[in-house]
């Protein structure tokens, strides 16, 4: 019988990347694979001017696997075991997805898009009631939580 994997959401966003180093280390000790995704959301082109700011999928999804091949590689390390996928849709469809056949989904509180007090990011919001699996939401670290007490 296959372990079921541990899956984290990456955008290259600094809470995801505190996310993707959690779910590796919960992964080993799980003794679960571990899964990192990204999906590219193709913006709808509409209007008469839409094809001027049009960028082709293939281009975008290129930029994500580099995106996520350099944030497991940097939170990592080169030898990291993990499966890297880049899907095409919603971040919050695709990570509800992966969770049907997943042990847990880890995701940052925030991502690249997160408004300033909001409590949690609208792909979080969406994962933790529909997710098919539990769920793990680090929360954000703002930059005076890098700085020990008295510092």
């Amino acid at each position: 019988m296959n372990a079921k994997p541990v899956v984290v959401g990456v955008d290259g966003g600094p809470d995801s990347l505190r996310a993707l180093a959690w779910a590796a280390e919960y992964a080993s000790t799980a003794g679960a694979p571990l899964i990192a995704l990204t999906a590219v959301e193709t913006p709808a082109a509409v209007g008469p001017y839409a094809m001027a700011g049009w960028v082709d999928p293939s281009i975008l999804e290129d930029r994500a696997h580099t995106m996520l091949t350099d944030a497991v590689r940097d939170t990592l390390g080169h030898e990291a075991s993990v499966e890297q996928i880049v899907v095409r849709g919603h971040p919050a469809e695709a990570i509800v997805a992966a969770s049907k056949d997943a042990r847990l989904v880890v995701v940052g509180n925030r991502g690249r898009g997160g408004f300033a007090g909001m409590l949690l990011g609208s792909v979080s919001q969406h994962v933790v009631p529909h997710a098919r699996c539990p769920v793990v939401v680090l929360p954000h670290q703002h930059a005076d939580q890098d700085r020990g007490p008295g510092q």
